[in-house]
């Protein structure tokens, strides 16, 4: 007696059947024995017409000529299955288009061949002739599936032929003809026809469907799992994917380089890398490859996600190593991306199927993991380090390194789907920063530079970051840090001088003075590297061993000076070469090969002379500084490390950039006659100044909470127009830089607001006035 609910939700697909593993076309004069899935009820015949749906493994009978007992029916026809809908043309089996073509013909020694085509309403078939009953020698059955490549200039260059390429399910056509016009116009006839396909449904995507119709109804879904084998755990390989794709799609090739096939085939590829995981030794790599492969190729999530839900269903023993091998990779699947709606909900069901089947367990543990993380799961940047997918295997957190200012650092616990803003508040909460009307940051630090973290960035893939620089660069793995920074001051006065806050300001503050990024006299430069001095080593002491310079001093300040003093016109190895000394020989007439060889050795030597002597002038230079510096460490004797401090802030906030972000711009004004110039860009609460580096005075104030035109250009740079009369100021800035400014000034904008800080109207004299709207500033620009 069939199930109540279950024939009415399956008597609609009765007689369906799937006699192909694969859903294609074959050509008549190519046929090949290949094992298929077959769609039949249990006996062969339907249940009162409602017998259930079942997918089962055979291998199709085929008679001595390699032909099906179905022959009359092409197999690609029967290999698929059609939604009810529009089928394109009319009833009448008419001809869409016919005329002669030329065909690619691999194998033979003439590279092409010219045949008679005809486009009907469901394939594409070519025959010796145009006369009636002449041999058809092909057919290329077009369903939704099939692809077109239209014609091209490259092929037309190469060849003096324009090519339309049609891909079927295992073999393509490549036609030619000489005149572009009917080129087009094949391409467009076979397209529309393809277009007015159905769209094509497998097996498993027809009883995906079902389990969600019945997931009420334990008793038919349970019906549906012991009668169709395709939706089970097996040991066999897989000649097909699970779900549809196109054939010849070309998705892949913007990663051809990895050496990615056709989806088709690499949805086949990636469940024989899943059954290796039972036997790996070391699963890590192989979870890796797959995960990066899903993350180039998107449209292989779902596949991968429904062969996992497959091979983690009906396992004989699902708490075993190798099946725990799927749930493993099941985890760090759901931790990095998430499938299309059908196949969650699908997912989503089989892991409450899972819990109540296998509670406490291992594998009800797994599934309860997965339900949590894929409620939290965004899709990443970055697959999963090695560490990451250690600890999801272990269902663990996982520990990063956060480095304070200065030497100070903290292990956090967090997971893949932790975010820059959810740490900065965890760490504010554990240092009592919580209520700071300062603002804080995460800050990514490699060798040479160092930029803030955006609040939704993934902390994971910052580490999965790391961990491939590291990979190509052993040296970096030391310079790479994630630092836990000021980023906002709005207000300095509230410090306390025993807080954290205030250490984090004074070693931020020295940070940016040895970088040369904090505009000051060279005496008061001196008196904040004694000061640092005595807060480090304490009261003088011949004994105490003193710090490189460069930790004290900004250095390209020291070469700055060296190399003004150094104005030799010998210097420019570009200049013109000298005659060689009279004594010394002429061994060779003079000429072009006697100028270049005594050209080259000259000019190496001239410039192993003067590099020579720009390191001894920049070492006794250093020194000089040195000696001036330690010259003020002598006088402080006394002062405690909390005096030291003071001094040293109270110093730093005299200069005009205390608290801005400085950045290194391209400063132009065209109408000026294209006058450019370095300067510094120095971004504040209430103001963006302008620099000379070096120098200590403002060249320009720009008011940030006035109104003013901010034109933001994405190619680069950056205008700032504050009225008609004044000429437009243009900075050049790289890609990071203008994200960053803005992710800066966006940050002043919402905490000022937040807290509420008074700003100051007035138009500084001479200056421009810059006021970004909330529009403006609501995220960073992609560039």
């Amino acid at each position: 007696m069939p199930l109540p609910g279950f024939c009415g939700a399956l008597c609609c697909r009765q007689g369906f059947r799937l006699l192909a593993r694969d859903y294609g076309d074959k050509d008549e004069e190519e046929g090949e024995e290949e094992e298929s899935l077959e769609l039949r009820s249990a006996d062969e015949r339907a249940c009162n017409g409602r017998g259930p749906l079942e997918v089962t493994v055979c291998q199709p009978t085929r008679t001595a000529s390699m032909k099906n007992g179905l022959s009359d029916v092409p197999e690609e026809m029967r290999s698929l299955i059609f939604e009810k809908g529009k089928m394109g043309f009319e009833e009448d089996p008419e001809l869409v288009v016919k005329g002669w073509l030329y065909r690619e013909v691999p194998g033979t020694w003439i590279w092409q061949r010219r045949f008679w085509f005809v486009l009907t309403q469901d394939s594409l078939d070519y025959y010796s002739s145009p006369e009636r009953g002449a041999r058809r020698l092909g057919t290329l059955v077009l369903t939704s599936l099939c692809s077109v490549i239209w014609p091209d200039k490259q092929t037309y260059k190469e060849t003096g032929y324009w090519s339309v390429t049609v891909y079927g399910r295992k073999h393509c056509y490549r036609l030619y003809t000489k005149h572009f016009n009917e080129a087009v116009h094949w391409a467009c006839a076979v397209q529309k026809v393809i277009d007015s396909k159905a769209p094509v449904e497998t097996p498993t995507q027809i009883l995906i469907r079902d389990i969600e119709e019945n997931k009420l109804n334990q008793e038919v879904v349970e019906h549906i799992y012991s009668h169709n084998p395709i939706l089970k755990y097996t040991q066999s390989p897989l000649y097909a994917p699970l779900l549809p794709f196109p054939y010849g799609s070309l998705d892949h090739v913007q990663h051809s380089g990895k050496g990615y096939m056709a989806l088709r085939d690499e949805a086949v590829r990636l469940f024989n890398s899943l059954q290796q995981l039972e036997a790996a030794h070391d699963p890590v790599p192989l979870i890796q490859g797959v995960l990066q492969t899903c993350l180039d190729l998107w449209p292989l999530r779902d596949e991968v996600y429904c062969q996992l839900v497959k091979q983690t269903s009906g396992a004989p023993q699902p708490d075993t190593q190798a099946q725990l091998r799927y749930w493993q990779l099941l985890t760090c699947m759901s931790c990095t991306f998430l499938p299309g709606t059908p196949v969650l909900k699908y997912l989503r069901f089989h892991l409450d199927r899972t819990q109540s089947e296998h509670p406490k367990t291992e594998v009800g543990s797994y599934a309860s993991f997965i339900s949590a993380a894929l409620k939290k799961t965004r899709c990443r940047e970055c697959v999963p380090s090695w560490e990451e997918i250690q600890v999801l295997m272990g269902r663990r957190e996982m520990l990063c390194v956060v480095h304070f200012p200065g030497q100070g650092s903290c292990r956090v616990p967090i997971t893949s789907h932790t975010t820059a803003d959810e740490l900065v508040r965890t760490i504010s909460e554990r240092l009592g920063l919580q209520h700071s009307r300062n603002t804080f940051a995460l800050f990514e630090r490699s060798a040479q530079h160092e930029w803030p973290v955006g609040g939704s960035t993934i902390i994971a893939d910052i580490l999965t970051r790391f961990e491939n620089r590291s990979a190509k660069d052993p040296e970096s793995d030391g310079q790479q840090r994630l630092s836990f920074k000021l980023y906002c001051l709005l207000d300095v006065d509230s410090i306390s001088a025993d807080s954290i806050e205030y250490t984090f300001l004074f070693e931020q503050c020295h940070e940016m003075m040895v970088r040369g990024q904090l505009p000051a006299s060279e005496e008061d430069l001196q008196a904040l590297a004694a000061l640092r001095l005595q807060w480090m080593m304490g009261d003088f002491s011949i004994h105490a061993p003193c710090p490189p310079l460069d930790e004290l001093f900004p250095g390209n300040m020291v070469e700055a000076r060296v190399l003004l003093a150094f104005k030799n016109p010998s210097i420019n190895t570009t200049a013109s070469t000298p005659a060689p000394p009279p004594s010394c020989p002429q061994r060779f007439p003079g000429g072009l090969l006697a100028g270049a060889l005594w050209s080259h050795a000259a000019a190496h030597k001239q410039r192993a002379a003067q590099d020579l002597l720009l390191r001894s002038r920049l070492k006794e230079e250093g020194a000089a500084v040195m000696s001036a510096i330690v010259e003020r460490w002598k006088g402080l004797a006394g002062y405690s490390q909390k005096d030291s401090m003071a001094a040293y802030l109270a110093i730093a906030r005299r200069s005009p950039g205390f608290g801005c972000t400085l950045y290194e711009v391209d400063f132009y004004i065209s109408s000026t006659g294209n006058f450019s110039q370095k300067l510094w860009l120095g971004v504040a609460a209430k103001c963006v100044s302008l620099y000379r580096q070096g120098e200590l005075r403002v060249i320009m104030c720009l008011s940030v909470w006035t109104p003013a035109d901010l034109l933001l250009q994405l190619s680069r740079t950056a205008a700032v127009r504050s009225s008609p009369a004044i000429p437009p100021v243009t900075f050049d800035l790289s890609c990071r830089q203008l994200t960053e400014i803005m992710q800066l000034m966006n940050a002043y904008f919402s905490a000022t607001h937040q807290h509420r800080v008074p700003t100051d109207r007035t138009y500084p004299e001479g200056g421009f006035c810059l006021a970004p709207s909330i529009q403006e500033l609501s995220s960073p620009p992609t560039v």
